[in-house]
């Protein structure tokens, strides 16, 4: 099931999917695209047992989900290019700072595509184009396909994605404080990437599969989150990162020696550990007491967002994959990005 060309369903609008198409490409594996269109969805679900994207169809017809599974399988399977370090401390950094992406940017990007409408529509448009046409969004459309596709946008923010945004406690009322926060984070990633190519040194790893996943599909791809990186000197940073990882060919770099956490890290750390990790802790809680919503306030006022169990199964997988390393009186232990990860510290 392993060798031969793969067949990635789903959009070229969804973080997941390019999240996934980012390590095809970085790791060398044959594949091609199939655009999770509209009519032919269910057929999709029905084999795969899943309404959600990115799908991967293996050589010899297997179809799977869920990106933290595939990731490591497929770092392990193609072993010329391993996309998971070996060494247990920059191990441990891969699989928290993947579960950190996977789920705070959501927030931004949900919010940024569809609270302002103009961007709804450009989305829309772009999502019409792999649904309906079963075409790129590279694609140049004619007259007839794009008045096909033209209204898309509203319905997409009216059916899904104002809701989406509530879920995550992004709704328009909290425009300010989303903002923000990318802001913030993006500055964070400009002086990391201002001394490094990748997260962990020379070559990427799944983490950085989970930044670019966003990254090409809604920063540099909408028009409101594009600009809010033109408006700090950020686009050109994030572009050429998605650039190192999209088409260069790093088989032969490595991470950064003995085991080290790049010190330009350190604030993300932090940042993940006050933002996304006391809301997932907080939505695990809430989800564990059967609790449909929680209130949250992480420094700029309280917001209300959906409980996720799924949060609590993504906390396990980091758990099962960094369980028995050496990690005590490590860098990261010192941060305290490991305890949400023990079962007892919830």
């Amino acid at each position: 099931m392993y060798r031969g060309t793969y067949t990635l369903v789903g959009s070229e609008l969804s973080m997941f999917t390019r999240k996934l198409e980012a390590q095809l490409r970085y790791q060398n594996i044959p594949y091609e695209w199939a655009y999770k269109g509209i009519s032919d969805g269910s057929e999709w679900e029905k084999r795969a047992g899943t309404r959600f994207i990115p799908l991967l169809e293996t050589p010899d017809g297997w179809l799977i989900n869920d990106t933290i599974a595939i990731g490591p399988m497929l770092s392990d399977r193609f072993g010329e290019a391993p996309v998971v370090p070996s060494t247990p401390i920059q191990r441990a950094a891969c699989f928290v700072l993947e579960d950190y992406f996977n789920h705070w940017f959501p927030r931004h990007a949900l919010h940024s595509r569809w609270v302002d409408l103009d961007n709804a529509t450009h989305a829309g448009r772009c999502f019409g184009t792999n649904m309906l046409l079963g075409k790129s969004i590279d694609e140049a459309l004619t007259d007839e396909e794009a008045a096909k596709v033209a209204g898309m946008g509203t319905m997409m923010r009216d059916s899904f994605g104002l809701g989406a945004c509530d879920i995550q406690g992004a709704g328009a009322d909290k425009a300010v404080e989303v903002q923000n926060d990318f802001d913030q984070m993006m500055d964070l990633f400009k002086q990391h990437f201002a001394a490094h190519d990748f997260l962990l040194g020379d070559r990427a790893c799944i983490a950085d599969f989970a930044l670019v996943g966003p990254a090409k599909a809604h920063f540099i791809q909408d028009p409101l989150p594009l600009a809010w990186l033109a408006a700090r000197d950020n686009e050109k940073m994030l572009t050429a990162y998605v650039d190192r990882v999209w088409n260069d060919d790093e088989a032969h770099k490595n991470y950064l020696a003995d085991d080290q956490i790049p010190a330009t890290l350190t604030p993300i750390f932090e940042h993940a550990k006050a933002n996304y990790q006391a809301f997932a802790r907080a939505s695990i809680q809430a989800a564990m007491n059967g609790e449909k919503t929680f209130d949250l306030d992480l420094g700029h006022g309280v917001f209300t967002a959906r409980s996720m169990k799924r949060l609590d199964k993504a906390r396990l997988h980091v758990r099962d994959e960094i369980q028995g390393l050496a990690l005590a009186g490590s860098v990261l232990e010192a941060f305290g990005v490991l305890a949400l990860y023990e079962p007892e510290r919830l």
